[in-house]
């Protein structure tokens, strides 16, 4: 097969692509039906022969995706492809998840996980020992284990916060909060229950005492608006292969410029080089840039740029409003079967879990024969994750087949 230059731009929606721009035989609008609200049901070979409710673990990818990713590894295999070149989408990327969240491009940097995220900050904060770091208890395993690595290492004191029937206030928080603080950490979006924090109040308790505000979005980005400046947040990290609807092996950062100008990076190679001088010197980028220290997964990153096209095309508005629509559907149906939830009632994401009465191998086996995708914890919940491309139908199978577990 043939593939030139220009086709690979195209298809890749990113070498001198422009923002929002879609590769080729992608539909130039998502208009929607009563069977299909955002119109992108097409684009998702997964909904063929099974319901996908597990968007919260890894989501399927939409077609132009998948395309962007076979015309880069096409591109890979038959022609030269360019540093340069890649560095471009890499640009590009940074302007386009820098819009989603409201913020700038000198603003974001491209990581390769959301753990890394926060290890940058864990690891770049000029703690002593007493100082004290704030999450609570529905945080993402990964946190637990950096800052139970911070207290043996560096005498930093982690305070747990505990949550209440599945959620978590910022007068829950306040009280660990003080002078000692040099960081307040909670995911926008949990992974167990999908409670979604209420982050203004959050940043301004923990600028209040002067910590830094870190928040895991990897259940958040895609699935919802996201404005950093409103939620008042210092970083930001999110993992793409959720609800960004694309690849593993890169992760935006968000840092704050005001934020950026005064906090120190672990981490340097060549791409973090604005420009080389004499003598084998250097100077760093003044940017987020910095932290794009090494070679991309730049197959990844061509992918997302096609994915963030894609999801700003349909508008995060809309998703929204189909998604936990979905989500307090399901929090409805499930009430009124009988199952107690997880789930505070109410919540503002489409992540709902809840406790079945029946052991967790019957569960799955019962949903596995049904060709229903949720989760299944050891612990004996289960969650359950529709996204953009989920109908109510899918919402409605679910509850059918779930009734008496």
């Amino acid at each position: 097969m043939s593939l030139d230059r220009r086709t690979f731009v195209a298809a890749t929606a990113s070498l001198a692509a422009g923002l929002g721009a879609l590769p080729p035989g992608t539909r130039s609008g998502f208009a929607g039906s009563a069977d299909d609200p955002l119109g992108v049901r097409d684009d998702f070979p997964v909904v063929r022969d099974r319901t996908y409710l597990n968007s919260a673990y890894i989501a399927p990818i939409p077609r132009p995706v998948v395309e962007a990713g076979r015309a880069f590894l096409e591109a890979k295999a038959l022609q030269r492809l360019t540093v340069r070149d890649l560095l471009r989408t890499n640009d590009e990327v940074r302007a386009k998840f820098a819009a989603l969240i409201h913020a700038s491009p000198d603003e974001i940097a491209l990581l390769y996980t959301t753990a890394e995220g926060e290890n940058v900050v864990a690891n770049n904060i000029e703690w002593r020992p007493g100082d004290n770091v704030v999450i609570d208890e529905l945080h993402y395993d990964s946190e637990f284990v950096i800052y139970r690595e911070l207290e043996a290492r560096r005498g930093v004191e982690l305070r747990i916060v505990k949550h209440r029937d599945g959620a978590v206030a910022a007068s829950d928080i306040e009280p660990h909060v003080d002078r000692r603080t040099r960081l307040v950490s909670v995911a926008w979006v949990s992974h167990q229950n999908g409670f979604r924090h209420d982050m203004r109040p959050i940043a301004d308790l923990a600028h209040a005492c002067g910590a830094l505000f870190y928040t895991d979005a990897i259940q958040a980005v895609g699935m919802f608006p996201i404005d950093v400046r409103a939620a008042g947040v210092d970083f930001l990290c999110a993992g793409t292969y959720k609800w960004l609807l694309s690849g593993f092996g890169v992760a935006p950062f968000f840092i704050r410029r005001e934020v950026l100008e005064r906090f120190p990076q672990d981490r340097f190679g060549e791409f973090a080089v604005a420009t080389f001088l004499p003598d084998h010197r250097h100077q760093l980028h003044q940017s987020a840039k910095r932290y794009d220290y090494a070679s991309q997964a730049f197959c990844e990153v061509a992918m997302l740029s096609t994915a963030l096209s894609y999801l700003q095309r349909i508008g995060p508005e809309r998703i929204e409003a189909h998604t936990v629509g979905l989500g307090r559907r399901l929090q409805e149906g499930l009430t009124a079967q009988g199952h107690r939830l997880f789930t505070p009632p109410g919540n503002r994401s489409s992540i709902v879990t809840f406790y079945p009465t029946r052991p967790p191998a019957e569960v799955e086996e019962r949903l596995k024969a049904a060709k229903l995708d949720v989760t299944v914890r050891d612990g004996g919940m289960v969650r359950v994750s529709p996204a953009l491309f989920n109908v109510a139908d899918d919402v409605e199978r679910f509850l059918e087949v779930g009734q008496g577990l």
